[in-house]
């Protein structure tokens, strides 16, 4: 009978898992639609095409080598299928954890949650480099980030590998429940230095340093995005409890839930009310990056706030949001969908208000882990993006720009009929 049980909780782990892990696939939908509705119309179906592109990179270079240097997991999967013993071995392993101890599941469903994480990460770089780049060499920068960058920061924090046998995070008292820093402050990381050596689009900055406003072409599309983003973010957060088979672990993944809705709420609201008394208008794609915003802020710890915590979380990320893009608008960074506010300031504002409400986690651990990840991640994609600009170029030419790059790098329009002939 004790057996059965266990096999039970084994198949319902594996499962909410997988569930988890197509929930966070559907992130990548999200990514697409809300970069799509906030570039111009002559650019919609080249970023379309980077994010449907970078999903399938991320997937591959995830299983070639990614996994193995992250998890230990094998070269090619190795071995992840399970052996004869495959049973009897998971059955050893749930006794040993106990009922409600750790959680035990099919290797292939890790796998899987984990590698559309890698997606998430990289998606993160596509709208910041957005409209000026060319597709290839960002094809190219995935590959390295997808199967080196972001595994290697991985395998230090999720992982708890030593950083160049230097010293673990873990034992300074770094947490990251979801990935605050090591997604989405990581994917921030190498869009910053992409765009440090990409340069603003045409236009963007007048000769006098003034911020000219570029809008995007579809904002319902944009509003959309968010939503799906909104929703597949349950699945981001909630998979990260890791087991969903015993009283203790349902509660839990109660309560992220609840609190990643809280925080998505609480951050809209605080950036729709700061762009009121910036702009004197209710700004929606600020509102947009202010829901996204609360996501990021509540990932590093998304289980142990109140309720009425993860919303004020929320809704001060929502508002840091805001100041971000205005800021990097004066310091000329161009970010297309403020994607380095949401996820790289936000991010970093996440994981330093982890050790408010978790006890096991402490402000310095947090403050080394964010710079380790910062560090490696900008300078590795630094690297990487400037070998890239002197092998093959990253920028297409002022005449592609202006024209769009719709036409220079896909050779085809995402609204044909709304063009003029």
């Amino acid at each position: 009978m004790e057996n059965q049980i266990f096999e039970l909780q084994y198949a319902m782990d594996t499962f909410y898992f997988l569930i988890c892990g197509a929930l966070v696939m559907w992130m990548a939908a999200g990514f697409s639609m809300l970069e799509a509705g906030l570039v111009r119309s002559k650019n919609t179906t080249e970023i379309l095409t980077k994010n449907v592109s970078l999903f399938a990179v991320s997937c591959i270079m995830y299983l070639v080598c990614g996994y193995s240097i992250m998890y230990d997991g094998g070269i090619f999967l190795s071995g992840i299928q399970g052996g004869e013993d495959l049973v009897s071995s998971a059955l050893a392993a749930s006794v040993d954890e106990g009922f409600s101890g750790g959680a035990v599941y099919a290797g292939a469903s890790d796998f899987f949650f984990q590698v559309v994480f890698v997606a998430t990460a990289m998606s993160i770089v596509s709208g910041a480099v957005a409209e000026r780049m060319k597709l290839w060499a960002f094809l190219a920068f995935a590959v390295v980030m997808t199967g080196f960058i972001y595994p290697m920061e991985g395998s230090w924090t999720w992982n708890g590998d030593a950083v160049f046998g230097m010293y673990t995070l873990g034992d300074l008292g770094f947490s990251d429940f979801a990935g605050s820093g090591i997604v989405h402050m990581a994917g921030a990381s190498a869009a910053l230095a992409g765009v440090f050596l990409l340069g603003s689009r045409k236009g963007k900055y007048s000769s006098t340093g003034a911020v000219q406003a570029i809008p995007g072409a579809n904002l319902p599309l944009a509003t959309l995005g968010t939503f799906i983003l909104w929703m597949g973010w349950f699945g981001f957060n909630g998979g990260s409890v890791l087991k969903l088979g015993d009283i203790t672990s349902a509660n839990s993944v109660a309560m992220v839930f609840l609190n990643t809705n809280a925080a998505a709420a609480g951050g809209l609201i605080g950036a729709l009310i700061l762009a009121r008394i910036l702009f004197g208008k209710a700004d929606l794609t600020m509102a947009l990056n202010g829901a996204l915003a609360g996501l990021v802020a509540i990932t590093a710890e998304p289980s142990t706030p109140t309720a009425l915590e993860a919303t004020i979380f929320g809704f001060i990320g929502g508002m840091i949001v805001v100041l971000s893009i205005l800021g990097m608008d004066k310091l000329k960074i161009d970010d297309p969908v403020g994607a380095i506010s949401v996820h790289g300031t936000v991010g970093l504002f996440g994981l330093l208000i982890v050790p408010l409400t978790n006890d096991g986690s402490t402000f310095t651990g947090q403050i080394i882990g964010a710079l380790t990840i910062f560090v490696w991640v900008f300078a590795t994609s630094f690297a990487v993006w400037f070998a890239l600009k002197k092998v093959m170029g990253i920028r297409v030419s002022e005449e592609e720009e202006h024209e769009g790059v719709d036409f220079s790098e896909c050779g085809m329009e995402a609204y044909p009929e709304f063009v003029t002939q």
